[in-house]
């Protein structure tokens, strides 16, 4: 497939930059993966809407204050001003690094700008020298492996000079309100470095009102990283290369999955970051009577138009960025026309889209 049909016109005031007051004020559009009729409605339908047999799968990762600001060594800070790293703004001797995967135990995959001027044996220093990141390594499009030291331990210092690692159609810098927004409320493991989003519009309230129909909900985690959110560089969505991404399955999960499969019961994926585990699970245990076995592994699926879904019949999901392997993945799941035909209708309708923007089931 080239990766330009999966190309769509948004305006760019279609991009949320904030969250709603709410987090389940959210409109919700219903798309049939069969017919490609939609339905607008609002998130807070969804337990209503449910059949009730439902298996609902949430990631329960959390999100790392992932962006740091640092500058080389020997390079002396710059004086405040009106752009300024403390308030995650770049200054032109800043280095910025993000988190993308953690290696070993203070060992990262970065990605790290400007990375021409990073080579192998720099050292970074962060804050007035409180933590400090040696490169150990390079690789393409500004990954670099650093290995971190502080004093008072590495979570410690991130948390005091990390900044959430809002994506960069957000055009503004993070404000203190996004670590609890940009986090969802069942989130307690793993460090992923972006939020699954799709469980951004859930409240502790809307969980009850699942629960109160008995509704069954499970959980896996992802940490979620580059390869959820790296642009497609090549003419072939095909020729894609996605990035290994950690995740766990419990064994209660595993047997909730394999339940039911026997009971004829639908699996909802609440993300692609879910849908990625779940599908990355089942093809490691194809030949085997239970769907999926529980334990960790590094999710290397790619899922694209006329790949299968072994696991996943439901999908509740933010809107995806053009040519992207997300929007490809929700266009094998329902079909390339049912999506860009849905997406036409939420643009016209001024849905909101990206990561603070408005969900999409699909069933």
């Amino acid at each position: 497939m080239n990766v330009s049909d999966l190309d769509y016109d948004l305006p760019p005031e279609r991009i949320a930059q904030h969250p709603l007051a709410e987090r389940d004020a959210s409109r919700m559009l219903l798309l049939s993966r069969e017919t490609g009729a939609w339905e607008d409605r609002q998130f807070r339908d969804l337990p209503g809407l449910l059949r009730g047999d439902e298996l609902i799968v949430l990631n329960n990762a959390r999100v790392l204050p992932a962006r740091l600001f640092g500058r080389r060594e020997g390079i002396r800070a710059e004086p405040p001003g009106r752009r300024n790293p403390a308030r995650g703004e770049f200054l032109k001797t800043s280095i910025e690094v993000l988190l993308v995967r953690q290696i070993g135990p203070d060992t990262w995959e970065t990605l790290v700008r400007p990375g021409r001027k990073i080579p192998t044996g720099e050292k970074i220093v962060f804050g007035d020298g409180e933590l400090e990141a040696h490169v150990e390594g390079r690789g393409n499009y500004g990954l670099r492996v650093l290995r971190f030291r502080s004093k008072h331990g590495f979570h410690e210092a991130l948390g005091r000079l990390g900044h959430i690692p809002l994506p960069p159609y957000i055009k503004r810098v993070d404000e203190p309100a996004d670590r609890e927004r940009y986090q969802t409320v069942f989130a307690r493991a793993g460090s992923a470095v972006a939020a699954p989003t799709a469980g951004l519009h859930f409240t502790e309230a809307t969980l009850q009102r699942l629960r109160d129909r008995r509704i069954q909900i499970v959980e896996i985690t992802l940490s979620v990283g580059l390869g959820t959110f790296e642009p497609v560089r090549t003419e072939q969505l095909e020729d894609h290369k996605i990035h290994a991404e950690s995740y766990e399955i419990t064994e209660a999960t595993a047997n909730a999955i394999a339940q039911a499969r026997r009971d004829n019961r639908p699996v909802l994926a609440v993300g692609t970051t879910v849908v990625r585990t779940l599908e990355d699970a089942a093809e490691r245990n194809l030949g085997h009577e239970d769907p999926i076995m529980p334990g960790r592994a590094e999710a290397d699926i790619f899922l694209y138009p006329g790949k299968p879904f072994r696991v996943v019949n439901q999908l509740l999901t933010n809107f995806h960025l053009p040519r992207s392997s997300l929007l490809g993945m929700v266009a094998a799941f329902a079909s390339r026309e049912n999506i860009l035909r849905a997406y036409r209708h939420a643009v016209e309708a001024d849905y909101r889209f990206y990561s603070y923007g408005d969900a999409m089931l699909i069933r």
